[in-house]
C-alpha cells in the first residue's frame, strides 16, 4: 500500500496539472561513436550528435557571436563556433571551470575554487586577455559553480552545501568555507562581495529567469538519506532573501518536515520555508535549467518550447535494489511548462538514455537554446557528447 501511494505522488509530481498540448514523442535511432542507440524525441524533431571531442562537458553558454562554450569536469573549457563541428580548447589552470558567462567584453568562469574574470572578444577567438581569479569560492563536496548574468547585469552564482546534511548556510556566524547552499549576487559597488540572494538550497545547479517575468527558477538536487522515493527533487522559485529549508527541513510533496539528520537550530523557522513550484521523482539529480526565450510575450523561436523551462535530469547514481543497475532513476530531458508565467506541468523532451541493464549512453547535465531556435545538450557520460535537437 505504502509502494502504491509512492507510485501515486511520484506520477502526480511529474503531472502536476496534465497540459493540453503535452508534446507527443517518437523513436529515433542515434549513432554514437559508431553504436547505435534509440531515443524518444518530439514529433517533428531529430537528435543529432554535434562532436564526442569534449571530455566530460557540463553548463552550455552563447556568447553573442553565436558561440557555444561549455564548461567541463575535465579542467577545459570548450568553444564550438557555428555550425558547431569543429571544438577549440581553452586549457588553463582551473580545477573544475563548471560553467561560463559573458557581460561586455568580459568572460567569466566559474570553477570550483573560484570566478575568474577576463576580457574575451569574438575577434581574439578564444584567447583571454588577463584572465585572474576575481573572487575565492569554498571547495570540496558539491563542487559545481553555476555562473550566469541577470536581467539586472548582475553576477550570480549557485553553490550547493557539501553533503546531505552539512552545516552550512548563506548567513552571519557562518565562515567563508561554510557560507553555501543558494545562489548569491556580487556586489561591485566598493570591494566585491558575495551576497545571499536565496538560501536553503542543498544543491541549486542549475537556474535562470523566466522571459515572461523575469522571475528567477532553479533546480535544486535533494538528499539521498531519505531513501529512493523521497524527498521529491525541485524546481523553485527563487526571490530576493527567500529560504528553502535544505538541509534543515525537506518537503515531503504534501508537507514540510523536519530532518533529523541535522542537530543544530535551523537558521529560520519552518513557516518561512517556500515549497517548490514543481517537483521530480527523486534521485533524478536535476542540473541546467534553460529557459527558452519569448519576445513581449510573443515567441521568438515559434516552437513548442517557447516560454518554458527546460531542465535536464542527470539520473541517479544509486539504485533501488542492491547492485541492479535497471532500478536507478533514469536520465532525461524534461520542460517544466509554464501557463501565463506560472509553472503548470512538467514533461518528458527526450528519454531513452538508459538501457534496460541500467546502462547509459548519455546522461544530461547542461542545456541552452541556440541562436538558431535548436536546443543543445551536453552529456558527460561515457562517451561525453554534445547534442543539438531541432526541427526535421
Amino acid at each position: 500500500m505504502k509502494q502504491l501511494k509512492l507510485l501515486l505522488l511520484a506520477s502526480a509530481v511529474m503531472l502536476l496539472a496534465s497540459p493540453v498540448n503535452a508534446l507527443l514523442l517518437q523513436p529515433q535511432t542515434i549513432n554514437v561513436n559508431g553504436n547505435y542507440y534509440k531515443v524518444n524525441v518530439p514529433q517533428g524533431y531529430i537528435l543529432e550528435v554535434l562532436t564526442t571531442d569534449v571530455d566530460r562537458p557540463r553548463m552550455l553558454t552563447f556568447h553573442p557571436d553565436g558561440s557555444l562554450f561549455a564548461g567541463s569536469r575535465s579542467g577545459n573549457v570548450y568553444q564550438l563556433t557555428q555550425p558547431y563541428g569543429t571544438v577549440e580548447t581553452l586549457k588553463s589552470r582551473f580545477r573544475y571551470p563548471h560553467s561560463v558567462a559573458f557581460r561586455g567584453e568580459q568572460i567569466y568562469i566559474a570553477s570550483e575554487e573560484g570566478l575568474y574574470q577576463g576580457r574575451y572578444t569574438s575577434a581574439d577567438y578564444l584567447r583571454i586577455h588577463g584572465l585572474q581569479k576575481v573572487m575565492e569560492l569554498p571547495v570540496g563536496g558539491h563542487s559545481s559553480r553555476t555562473v550566469k548574468i541577470g536581467p539586472d547585469q548582475r553576477i550570480y552564482m549557485s553553490l550547493g552545501i557539501s553533503g546531505n546534511c552539512s552545516n552550512e548556510y548563506l548567513g552571519p556566524g557562518y565562515s567563508m568555507q561554510n557560507k553555501r547552499g543558494g545562489v548569491v549576487v556580487l556586489n561591485e559597488s566598493g570591494i566585491p562581495m558575495w551576497e545571499t540572494y536565496s538560501s536553503g538550497l542543498r544543491n541549486p545547479v542549475g537556474f535562470d529567469w523566466s522571459p515572461y517575468d523575469r522571475e528567477l527558477y532553479a533546480s535544486n538536487n535533494g538528499p539521498d538519506h531519505w531513501g529512493f522515493e523521497q524527498p521529491p527533487e525541485q524546481f523553485v522559485h527563487l526571490t530576493k532573501g527567500s529560504f528553502h529549508g535544505m538541509p534543515w527541513y525537506q518537503y515531503d510533496g504534501d508537507q514540510i518536515k523536519r530532518d533529523n539528520c541535522i542537530s543544530r537550530t535551523p537558521p529560520r523557522a519552518l513557516n518561512e520555508v517556500k515549497i517548490p513550484v514543481a517537483m521530480f521523482p527523486a534521485r533524478n539529480a536535476p542540473m541546467a535549467v534553460a529557459f527558452v526565450p519569448m519576445s513581449d510575450g510573443v515567441s521568438e523561436l515559434q516552437n513548442e518550447f517557447s516560454g518554458n523551462a527546460l531542465v535536464a535530469l542527470h539520473g541517479s547514481w544509486a539504485t533501488q535494489y542492491a547492485g541492479d543497475k535497471a532500478s536507478r532513476r533514469p536520465p532525461k530531458l524534461v520542460m517544466v511548462r509554464f501557463n501565463k508565467g506560472k509553472p503548470s506541468g512538467v514533461e518528458d523532451v527526450l528519454t531513452g538514455f538508459q538501457l534496460s541493464d541500467g546502462s547509459r549512453w548519455a546522461r544530461p547535465a547542461g542545456v541552452a537554446a541556440g541562436p538558431d531556435g535548436a536546443i543543445y545538450m551536453s552529456s558527460d557520460g561515457v562517451p561525453s557528447a554534445i547534442f543539438r535537437l531541432r526541427r526535421m
